[in-house]
């Protein structure tokens, strides 16, 4: 018997389907393969910075975790070697994979003043090399909030030209999150000039600005590196984001890699809400094969 979390995403699902349907309709030649791998924020199920989230992600049916650096003053949890191994070793167990890491801790220690920030971003790079990922999520929000601060914006510009070098030798991305717009975005991608800096693209937090976000990921092509699905208004496939036009969009961009989830909304529970997210995802962003 189908439990009603199932019912309710079966449903959804078909609609996801029916409309990602109609809005392929319009391409031409061979359909795009397939290829998304689904995680899930250490912070979303309540594990940040902990190994533990690695469970909890492979009971939900996820791919891997987006660990964050944890909060400090002068050092970051995630600087520890034996937490970074400890990670390392429970992801493997469960045989999920690192999706990305993430500096939470800038939206309060920001990165365009404060030279704590500035040094814990290079720390960063090397970290990556340990976890192993390639990408480090730049928070800003909050006390790090560039929109309608030039000051600021500068500040961060002139500081990810200092480090961009050193991304790229290593093979990193520094990924900006933040509120600013598409083409806000692009002016500080131009600026720096780096293909060591993109966009890590949240679709709630563009569409609470509201952004047309459909538009702005075809606009966005090329420099978005990773994305957070989220949804302020309910369980995905129930609230504000139609995710069957992320993925035509995404589509139209040739995005293929990590769709990381971020829930706010747990009318089911954290891990019950997750699964439900999780499983409707995987109707619109089928998983890699091969």
């Amino acid at each position: 018997m189908l439990t009603r979390r199932r019912m309710l995403v079966q449903s959804a699902g078909t609609c996801a389907a029916l409309a990602l349907t109609a809005s392929c309709a319009s391409f031409t030649g061979s359909p795009r393969p397939r290829g998304f791998k689904l995680g899930v924020c250490d912070w979303t199920v309540g594990k940040t910075a902990q190994p533990e989230s690695f469970d909890v992600a492979q009971s939900i049916g996820l791919d891997g975790v987006q660990v964050d650096f944890g909060r400090g003053q002068d050092e970051l949890p995630l600087f520890d070697t034996a937490l970074q191994q400890d990670i390392v070793r429970r992801a493997k167990q469960n045989g999920l994979e690192v999706a990305s890491l993430a500096m939470g801790v800038l939206n309060d220690i920001p990165y365009k003043s404060d030279a704590r920030a500035e040094r814990w971003v290079a720390q960063a790079i090397d970290i990556c090399q340990a976890m192993p990922t390639k990408i480090i999520l730049l928070a800003f929000f909050g006390k790090g909030d560039l929109k309608n601060d030039a000051q600021g914006t500068d500040a961060v510009v002139a500081r990810l030209k200092n480090i961009a070098a050193r991304a790229e030798k290593a093979g990193v991305t520094l990924a900006i999150e933040s509120w600013l717009s598409a083409a806000e975005h692009r002016a500080i991608l131009e600026r720096v000039g780096s293909p060591a800096v993109k966009v890590y693209y949240d679709v709630g937090n563009s569409n609470k600005m509201k952004y047309d976000i459909y538009q702005e990921i075809r606009d966005l092509r090329g420099h978005i590196c990773q994305f957070h699905a989220k949804d302020y208004d309910d369980l995905y496939g129930k609230g504000s984001i139609d995710f069957a036009r992320v993925r035509a969009a995404m589509d139209d961009t040739d995005y293929r890699g990590w769709i990381v989830m971020e829930g706010t909304k747990m009318p089911l529970g954290v891990e019950e809400s997750c699964r439900y997210d999780a499983d409707y995802l995987r109707t619109v962003f089928p998983p890699q094969v091969g």
